[in-house]
């Protein structure tokens, strides 16, 4: 099974939800946070903001966008159909690829703001880029933000249909050895219970 385009590209874009509320509150004016916070008599004589952005339309399409992209992630990992059985003969767990993704959170420090046409406009062609190969390389599964949700990766030997593989495997929680139900998704075996 092969993630198509656009679900891979949910998947991607979902990892990068920290950094989306990184830009966001770096787009909050420093006069913003001196001001007092919003009471009923605030919110009934006008004077309270609820959307503090200098770019309000940048920050909000950015959390907004990865924020549904997670839920899109999540929710498509909950409905996996595992149609075929394995036994788990070893495995290890091993660390997810982060510095692909820490490199950006770096980068959203060294002066790239929503305010900024050029840096973001080449940010947004290394984010692309980064997706190009992640996608073609079938590592779009290699998600920190996957490991928050409780997904662990790890390389595995399975027996299925009588023939041993060491493969890479996804699983949420701890993978032991044992039966278990499986689906492959590009280069990756999801393991169910």
């Amino acid at each position: 099974m092969q993630f198509q385009l656009l679900p891979g590209f949910l998947i991607f874009l979902g990892s990068y939800l920290p950094l989306a509320i990184i830009l966001a509150i770096q787009d909050i004016p420093t006069s913003w946070w001196a001001r007092p916070i919003c009471t009923a008599k605030s919110l009934s004589g006008g004077t309270c903001d609820f959307i503090p952005f200098t770019n309000p339309s940048l920050s909000l399409t950015f959390l907004i966008v990865s924020a549904i992209a997670v839920l899109l992630a999540w929710t498509s990992l909950r409905k996996i159909a595992y149609p075929f059985s394995v036994e788990v003969k070893r495995a290890k767990a091993t660390p997810n690829e982060i510095i692909n993704y820490t490199f950006p959170y770096v980068v959203s420090f060294m002066g790239i703001t929503y305010g900024d046409p050029q840096k973001l406009l080449g940010f947004a062609v290394f984010l692309l880029w980064m997706f190009a190969i992640t996608y073609k390389s079938g590592q779009i599964l290699m998600n920190p933000l996957l490991l928050i949700l409780g997904w662990r990766l790890y390389e595995a030997t399975i027996v299925i249909n009588g023939v041993e593989k060491d493969v890479r495997a996804l699983k949420r929680g701890i993978l032991t050895p044992g039966t278990a139900t499986a689906q492959t998704i590009q280069d990756f075996y999801i393991i169910g219970k």
